[in-house]
C-alpha cells in the first residue's frame, strides 16, 4: 500500500505529465503520439462491431469506438468514485479526440495513411453529408471540444490528486 502523502505527490506528478504531453498534442497536431498505437486498433474495431448496422454507420463506427471506449472508462471510475481514475480516462478521450480531428481535417487531402489502404472514413462520411468543404471547420471544432475535455480532465486530475484517496470499494 503506498503512503497518502506519496500517492497524491505521484499522481500530481502524472497529472502534470498527462498535462504537459496535451498540451504538446494539442499545439502540434501532426505529433505521433504513444496513444496512438493504442486507439488505432480500437478504431478498426468499430468498424467491426458496428459494420453490421449499415455502411454508414460502418464507416462512423471506427470514429464511434475510439471516443466510447475512453467515455466508458470515464464513466466507470466515476461511478466507483475514483475521480482520479475518471480524470485519466478523460484525459484519453480528449487525447483520441484530437486524434478524430486530425482525420476529419485529412478527408479531402487523404495524406494520411491508412490501415490496409482503402477509403478514408470522413471523406466518405462527409461527403455522403455534403459536409466535404467543412472538413478543416469540423476537425477544428473537435479539436476545441477535446481542447474542452482536456481542461476539464486536468482540472479534475489536479482536484482528485490532492484530495485523500478514496476508500477502497466494499466489493473489492
Amino acid at each position: 500500500m503506498i503512503a497518502p502523502l506519496l500517492e497524491r505527490r505521484l499522481r500530481l506528478a502524472l497529472t502534470a505529465a498527462l498535462a504537459v504531453y496535451g498540451v504538446v498534442l494539442l499545439t502540434h497536431p501532426d505529433t505521433y503520439g504513444f496513444m496512438d498505437d493504442v486507439d488505432l486498433p480500437i478504431h478498426e474495431a468499430g468498424h467491426v462491431v458496428f459494420g453490421p448496422f449499415g455502411e454508414f454507420i460502418g464507416f462512423a463506427g471506427g470514429t464511434l469506438m475510439q471516443l466510447i471506449v475512453p467515455l466508458v472508462f470515464a464513466i466507470y471510475f466515476w461511478r466507483r468514485k475514483d475521480r482520479y481514475g475518471a480524470s485519466v480516462a478523460l484525459w484519453w478521450l480528449a487525447q483520441s479526440s484530437w486524434n478524430v480531428a486530425r482525420y476529419v481535417q485529412d478527408a479531402r487531402a487523404q495524406e494520411l495513411p491508412l490501415v490496409g489502404g482503402g477509403e478514408h472514413d470522413w471523406a466518405y462520411l462527409l461527403g455522403e453529408m455534403g459536409w466535404l468543404r467543412q472538413d478543416i471547420a469540423i476537425g477544428h471544432g473537435i479539436r476545441v471540444i477535446g481542447g474542452f475535455i482536456f481542461i476539464a480532465a486536468t482540472l479534475l486530475g489536479a482536484s482528485a490528486a490532492m484530495a485523500a484517496p478514496p476508500a477502497p470499494p466494499a466489493d473489492a
